[in-house]
């Protein structure tokens, strides 16, 4: 086990899930853009303004079928390297600044 901060460790399990979500080259790529928009536009409250990066943006961009999208948003949601929040009809793609963390500590070592 790791030991990032008093109360934050992470296990093995825990990191292999989330290399296990990035070893597939689509979910390496929407994790990637779901990175650099919220390194671009932050992170910020859906009540007030959407930040995350929603489905739409990186369908187009990768040119990814919505289906596809799906299930690869779900694993990397179920990794822990991502959340979606919903607002109306839309969906919206935050990176986990946590597990960042936690991957960029595991590669210092």
């Amino acid at each position: 086990m790791w030991v990032l901060a008093q109360e934050d460790t992470v296990t093995a399990d825990q990191l292999a899930a989330a290399f296990r979500a990035l070893s597939n080259p689509n979910r390496l790529r929407i994790y990637q853009v779901i990175v650099d928009h919220c390194r671009e536009h932050g992170q910020a409250d859906l009540a007030n303004v959407p930040t995350g990066c929603a489905f739409g943006d990186f369908m187009q961009r990768l040119n990814i079928g919505a289906s596809t999208v799906s299930h690869h948003v779900r694993a990397l949601s179920d990794a822990g390297l991502i959340r979606v929040e919903r607002e109306g009809r839309r969906r919206f793609c935050h990176a986990e600044s946590m597990m960042q963390s936690r991957l960029a500590h595991f590669f210092e070592i």
